[in-house]
């Protein structure tokens, strides 16, 4: 029986790891499992000699291990492109989100503010700091702890407005997802993956990276909230 790849990623790609590990076992009979967590913890545990074959990661993260030598010279790539979105408990009302100007007055009428302990949490507090609302809103920001999806601190009323990855926000229950942030003030994540220099079996885990980047995973990364970084 073939050895399984193991693959480590962040929490924002878990949902299309885990189904597209799923068919690369099924139509590949290429044993795959990925642990995720957030993307800080996953970082360290590579730099600690995490004992796995494959690597999914934000870009910058990535272009930081590689920089180490800790993944293979010519296996990083770019794989996904996602959006943050911002999103409200179940029930609450909808603010208007088509412009920066309705993006500040949501910010301003807001008593918490839940972001992420990741790339995109801190795109946010930069984003707000550029809106110059930094001190007005310092005291109503809710970080997150790693690995915590931002929008769970939604329906129990710890925040009433939550911004992170669409991937993370967009299945979890009692959450309304309002949409990408407007015009300017986008937010975009680049996800890519590369083999781990610790890999013992570096041919399959570039072949289930392949995969990973190919045509035939696209909609699955659609369905997930997310866009291949192709196109």
């Amino acid at each position: 029986m073939n050895q399984e790849i193991s693959g480590l990623s962040s929490m924002a790609t878990r949902p299309i790891v885990t189904e597209l590990a799923a068919r690369i076992r099924r139509d590949h009979a290429i044993p795959v499992r990925f642990d995720s967590a957030g993307g800080i913890e996953i970082a360290r545990r590579v730099r600690e000699g995490a004992g796995a074959d494959l690597l999914v990661l934000a870009d910058g993260a990535l272009a930081a291990l590689a920089q180490e030598g800790l993944l293979l010279r010519g296996t990083v790539r770019p794989l996904w492109v996602s959006q943050v979105v911002a999103a409200v408990p179940k029930g609450a009302p909808v603010p208007a989100f088509g412009s920066e100007d309705d993006l500040r007055a949501a910010l301003l009428q807001a008593e918490g503010i839940a972001h992420s302990t990741g790339p995109s949490g801190q795109a946010l507090v930069d984003l707000i700091a550029r809106l110059g609302l930094a001190g007005e809103l310092r005291d109503r920001l809710v970080r997150t702890p790693p690995g915590v999806p931002a929008g769970s601190l939604l329906p129990s009323g710890r925040a009433d407005l939550a911004f992170q990855q669409h991937s993370e926000l967009m299945d979890l229950p009692d959450v309304v997802v309002i949409g990408p942030l407007p015009g300017d003030t986008a937010i975009r994540s680049t996800f890519g993956g590369g083999v781990l220099a610790a890999s013992t079996r570096p041919g399959p885990a570039r072949e289930v990276l392949d995969f990973l980047g190919s045509d035939a995973a696209s909609e699955t990364v659609r369905v997930r909230g997310m866009h291949p970084a192709a196109g």
